[in-house]
């Protein structure tokens, strides 16, 4: 949690200097957010833990979830996946073996019909990075 915690103030921290270097320079912070997130780093669907293949195999039956928040809108709020309109993003828990809460994996997935996504992104450090999952 604290690890999360910091990394979440750097993110933050760092975020700001890019505004004050963005405005400066006249390139837009969505701009250069939206770049960064371009060359997100990928995840084959085959390296995600046991777990995170089972709730893909999930997503794309259309449950059932264990957890309420399963499936509702992710906000994006990190500005690490590419912008989109709100309710595009769902989230989904990724089990973590001996945790009793829903752990920090996630598979985040954007698309109009939940159950055939766009795109699906994997974090295991509760959205302090994410990798694109790939086939």
């Amino acid at each position: 949690m604290f690890r999360n915690t910091c990394g979440v103030w750097a993110r933050a921290a760092a975020l700001a200097l890019l505004a004050l270097s963005a405005g400066s320079i006249g390139i837009s912070v969505q701009a250069k957010t939206e770049a960064q997130a371009a060359v997100l780093q990928t995840v084959t669907l085959d390296a995600l833990p046991a777990q995170g293949r089972d709730m893909m195999a999930l997503i794309e039956k259309g449950g059932p979830f264990k957890y309420n928040k399963d499936g509702t809108v992710f906000g994006n709020r990190e500005k690490i996946l590419p912008a989109r309109q709100r309710g595009y993003y769902r989230e989904y828990t990724v089990r973590t073996p001996g945790e009793s809460s829903r752990g920090a994996r996630r598979i985040v997935c954007g698309g109009q019909q939940p159950r055939a996504p766009d795109a699906c992104f994997y974090t295991d450090d509760h959205y302090g990075s994410f990798r694109q999952i790939v086939r």
